[in-house]
């Protein structure tokens, strides 16, 4: 079956949004064809830094034939309503149409009959829409054109089954069948024929068209590189990405950093190269910097590169050298005297200045210490003041990625201890799920801070996340504490923390109407966000789920030994035939309650115990009741089950011989007492009826 191929050729993409347009292209195309009732086997995009490309295959060559009818007014119905019925239809007269009998008397029904168009006519059409609705993050006119685009369109090739596609056309750019390869390498126009042709050709006119074969060359080729020279190339997937979208003949070279710029930390020398020109940070053996880097070159040069590795080095050392300015500047003044520049600062226009935040970090952090084993109050005090006084440093300024990580720097030239100093680096951390916790006790209190002033305030003012908006982060906020509470054991009440950091920000005239309802919010949106995280772990939802429902729990290290003890309780037999009982008598209990319009709760009457099997299943209940309530008050959450476990027999016993729906109706009440007594003891420990099995 033909083939389509579809290019668009223009200026230089931004490589941040060719994988996005790729998609959308192909969405957009193949919306069309299904809407004009072209099925196809599939459609693959590619995208460069000049293209996108689509090609769908196994389309038919024409549209299938249309059979259409439409029940039209009754037999007899004003002439006006049969004009209307006509008009809609197409039809010239009613000669056109049957009558047929629509149950409530005769109608008429107009019967139409299309004739399927060629593909190739259908085409331009489809094409057409795609540049009329195509939307990008940032587009542009050119000249005095109309349409709008990411970049001036220089050509459209438009192939179907192997002939060209008249009939489309953009800003005065028509479609053809030749397009052009590298821009400097080989910009000669040249024809194809298919698809296969046009990989063929593009190849041989220094274009890959596949970003994954041109990372993987771009990945291939600089650790070759590297390893010739005794290096590695440190890691970076996202530059890796960015520079697959800027070249389409990528061409990989080492250039050398000045000796003058290796006594910079080596997170300024990566930044610099890194955030401007896109340059990759090699290592040595030991780990340490190497005063090497490796770039990628759109172009092959006669002399293997030379003139250009020498243009990135000038570019590079000048870049260093403001770097260096910045280093040596920003060491000249005390870390603690640039805090006063903080109140010049917003935070956030609701929540007061940067000074002021930092002033309720350092306050709760110290408050944090006290349950943080190892945490020093005065070094998290004074870890917390300094925390943001890299935000008035000139390198920050320039390199904001280096926020935390210049003010260990600095601390460290002045003097302040390690731990305090790590802790400035480390109180941005954990910055999403992959990210490296911290584990030392300074750090951990002065990070926790941070986060928790930060969700507390925003809660209070009621600017919490909505859908899939979250301009402040707050959900990666909330992830990061959860992080730091498990990953560390830490035994926190989170209520009390809120409520401290609700008393600092009450101190700033920063207040809520009701400041408890927003403590109880935030405390449910980390519920959310635990879930989520405990789920991406591999923990069941439905046992997170079961143990939240039981309310008020904001320890959650005594949350996660409730959601383990349970997980192992019911991944045994007599834990799943307790579930299967439990159900069975909330249900009975339900319907019952439902039945008789009222609640069995209440004590059960052992007088009218008449049966040896529910007499023994109200000695055995107390028992286990008993256990579990001592075991779940000292946090023996594998006791509490247990001692629930040990019920499995009795209740088995109970449902075999015991009628609860007897005729009498004090012992039918009585024995929905203990059934409903069974299933709520079972609840202490979690909502066993959120548990799916």
């Amino acid at each position: 079956m033909p083939e389509l191929l579809l290019e668009i050729l223009s200026e230089e993409i931004p490589a941040r949004m060719q994988k996005r347009a790729s998609e959308d292209l192909k969405r957009f195309v193949s919306d069309g064809l299904k809407k004009a009732r072209l099925d196809f086997e599939k459609a693959d995009a590619y995208a460069t830094p000049r293209r996108l490309v689509l090609v769908v295959d196994g389309l038919p060559a024409q549209q299938p034939d249309m059979r259409e009818e439409r029940k039209g007014p009754k037999v007899g119905a004003p002439d006006k309503a049969i004009e209307g019925f006509l008009r809609s239809a197409g039809l010239e007269s009613l000669d056109q149409c049957e009558k047929r009998d629509a149950g409530k008397g005769e109608a008429w029904f107009a019967v139409i009959e299309r004739s399927g168009e060629m593909t190739a006519q259908v085409l331009p059409e489809i094409v057409n829409d795609v540049f009329a609705k195509f939307t990008w993050p940032k587009s542009m006119r050119w000249g005095g054109e109309a349409g709008r685009w990411v970049r001036p369109v220089e050509s459209i090739l438009c192939l179907f089954g192997g002939e060209s596609v008249d009939g489309i056309a953009f800003n005065n750019v028509s479609s053809g069948d030749a397009t052009a390869g590298h821009r400097f390498l080989s910009p000669k126009p040249f024809q194809v024929s298919s698809f296969a042709d046009y990989q063929d050709k593009l190849a041989g006119a220094h274009v890959m068209l596949d970003a994954a074969e041109r990372r993987a060359t771009i990945s291939v080729s600089l650790q070759k590189l590297a390893e010739g020279e005794g290096l590695t190339v440190q890691g970076d997937p996202g530059l890796l990405d960015e520079v697959s979208g800027l070249v389409e003949w990528p061409v990989c070279l080492l250039g050398t950093i000045d000796t003058d710029f290796m006594g910079l930390p080596a997170e300024a020398l990566t930044s610099s190269m890194r955030a401007h020109q896109k340059y990759f940070s090699l290592s040595k053996p030991d780990g340490s910097l190497a005063p090497r880097f490796g770039f990628v070159a759109n172009m092959t040069a006669a002399d293997g590169g030379a003139a250009i590795v020498a243009g990135n080095e000038r570019v590079l050392r000048a870049r260093l050298a403001d770097a260096k300015f910045f280093w040596d500047q920003d060491r000249s003044t005390r870390l603690a005297d640039r805090a006063p520049a903080l109140d010049a600062i917003t935070f956030h226009a609701k929540l007061g200045t940067v000074a002021e935040k930092v002033q309720r970090v350092a306050a709760l952090a110290a408050d944090l210490a006290e349950n943080i084993p190892g945490a020093e109050k005065d070094a998290a005090r004074s870890a917390a003041l300094l925390c943001k006084a890299d935000l008035a440093t000139g390198m920050v300024g320039e390199f904001p990625d280096l926020q935390g990580v210049m003010g260990r720097y600095y601390a460290l030239h002045d003097g302040e201890s390690p731990a305090v100093a790590e802790a400035i680096a480390d109180h941005y951390s954990p910055l999403g799920p992959n990210d490296r916790c911290p584990t030392a006790p300074v750090s951990v209190a002065v990070a926790m801070a941070d986060k928790i002033d930060t969700l507390v305030g925003f809660w209070l003012i009621d600017e919490k996340p909505t859908g899939s908006k979250d301009p402040y982060a707050l959900r990666r906020a909330a992830l990061g504490v959860i992080r730091l509470i498990l990953e560390n054991g830490l035994r926190l009440n989170l209520l009390n923390v809120f409520g401290i950091a609700t008393r600092l920000y009450r101190e700033n005239n920063v207040d809520s109407e009701d400041a408890e309802k927003a403590s109880s919010d935030l405390l449910g949106f980390f519920a959310d966000r635990l879930k989520v995280h405990l789920r991406e772990k591999g923990v069941r939802h439905d046992l997170i789920a079961a143990v939240f429902a039981l309310g008020g729990e904001d320890d959650f290290v005594r949350l996660m030994a409730r959601v383990e003890a349970l997980g192992g309780f019911l991944s045994n037999e007599d834990g799943e035939n307790l579930l299967v009982a439990y159900r069975r008598a909330a249900n009975i209990v339900r319907i019952e309650s439902k039945k008789d319009k009222t609640e069995y709760g209440g004590n059960v009457n052992a007088e009218l115990l008449a049966l040896d099997e529910e007499r023994g299943l109200f000695d055995n209940f107390a028992v286990a009741r008993s256990g579990a309530e001592d075991a779940i008050r000292s946090e023996r959450f594998d006791n509490a089950m247990e001692a629930m476990a040990n019920l499995r027999h009795p209740v088995d016993a109970f449902f075999d011989k015991v009628t609860v729906n007897a005729d009498d109706t004090h012992l039918r009440e009585n024995r929905l007492r203990l059934l409903s007594q069974f299933a709520t003891t079972l609840n202490q420990i979690a909502d066993f009826s959120l548990i799916e099995g």
